[in-house]
């Protein structure tokens, strides 16, 4: 006879209702393990769309994505005249805001070369950009449909291609237009500003990119051309390794330390909710547990009564939550990556802290008095 099974049967409402409450908790821990799996993939999307091993960039900063970065455009042909250079794309990077219907779009705007490095990975619908101006290619999460006209800056631009899954460190959608529309977009002044420094004889210095990437040669050793690029002063280089643990500490590591802090309290108010629990319930069985003494039965049989509901709970308050959040996860405004080895990690950390919380129960009953049993 299996007195954990029994106990359940007697009491199911109020059983499968903790176990509910449970599964909300842990499917808020598991919530956050994905936000930062997600956090962690979007803030490396525009990294490694390029498919570089090199990033050259202005000398003294850390690259396009952590601080601002400016080099001449002409940059691109001594990089590519390097040795074991296969090619090097010129690129620009910006934040803009659009406004289409009635919508407010922000996005992250990506100025490249058609057929070298730096232009979007294949499309899911549409076209690649054929003309010199005035078209861009849109992630299908800014919900822009093919042949839209959207406005940015001060120029009408067509979108004919969707890319998926291009995003920037914030989530924003990406879209991606040729090189001399993304810097006019960047660089050009307008307006009050542009007749400013007309005035004062300043000219616009339009041929200017954030950082070319570089596709290096099999066999290349990307730490050797680094190296040759910091020799000139005005210059430095970052391979990709470099370049992906850059951005993931300067954009990432804040909001891992928050979300770590913030499941760890989640689990410590798991622990502790079900030791309630589990203590609650045992309270509830005193007379129950002291007859079992009474009639002999062994301390292992009745540590096993608490275990086991103690387990059972964490067990189906855990499947609860991981289908809840399975369900809910397109719900999030920021996107949830949910990897089996942080759900069984997760698993695995629900059994324990079950074990831990059920230790207050098992304590209780221990030292419940048989005669309780014959008491009124």
């Amino acid at each position: 006879m299996n007195l954990a099974y029994r106990d359940i049967r007697h009491n199911l409402g109020r059983f499968l209702l903790t176990c509910l409450g449970v599964g909300l908790l842990l499917g808020i821990v598991l919530s956050m393990i994905g936000i930062y799996r997600g956090l962690v993939d979007d803030a490396l999307v525009l990294v490694r769309t390029p498919q570089v091993q090199l990033w050259v960039v202005e000398a003294g900063r850390r690259g396009p994505f952590a601080e601002s970065s400016r080099l001449p455009e002409d940059t691109q042909d001594i990089i590519a005249r390097l040795k074991g250079v296969a090619a090097a794309g010129a690129v620009t990077y910006q934040p803009v805001e659009a406004t289409l219907g009635n919508r407010k779009l922000r996005l992250n705007a990506v100025g490249h070369e058609p057929g070298l490095p730096g232009e979007p990975p294949p499309l899911v619908a549409g076209r690649p950009i054929t003309r010199g101006h005035y078209e861009l290619i849109a992630d299908r999460n800014a919900r822009i449909g093919l042949g839209a006209a959207i406005r940015l800056g001060r120029e009408v631009f067509t979108v004919v291609g969707l890319t998926a899954g291009q995003v920037d460190s914030g989530g924003n959608p990406v879209v991606y237009m040729t090189l001399a529309d993304a810097q006019r977009l960047q660089f050009q002044l307008e307006g009050d500003a542009a007749r400013s420094q007309a005035t004062r004889g300043a000219a616009q210095n339009l041929p200017t990119v954030n950082a070319v990437v570089v596709r290096l040669a099999p066999g290349t050793s990307a730490e050797v051309v680094a190296a040759t690029v910091r020799r000139w002063k005005h210059l430095s280089a970052l391979t990709q390794a470099e370049q992906e643990a850059m951005l993931l500490e300067s954009v990432v590591e804040k909001a891992r330390r928050q979300i770590g802090l913030f499941t760890t309290t989640l689990l410590i108010v798991s622990t502790v909710i079900i030791a309630l629990i589990v203590y609650t319930l045992t309270l509830d069985k005193t007379r129950e547990i002291a007859t079992l003494k009474l009639i002999g039965a062994p301390d292992h049989a009745i540590v096993g009564l608490i275990l086991q509901q103690a387990l059972a709970i964490g067990a189906i308050g855990f499947f609860a939550g991981a289908l809840l959040l399975v369900n809910l996860a397109d719900v999030f405004p920021r996107r949830v990556v949910l990897l089996p080895r942080d759900a069984l990690a997760l698993g695995g950390a629900t059994l324990l802290v079950c074990v831990v919380a059920s230790a207050l129960g098992v304590r209780l009953a221990l030292r419940i008095d048989p005669a309780r049993a014959l008491g009124g």
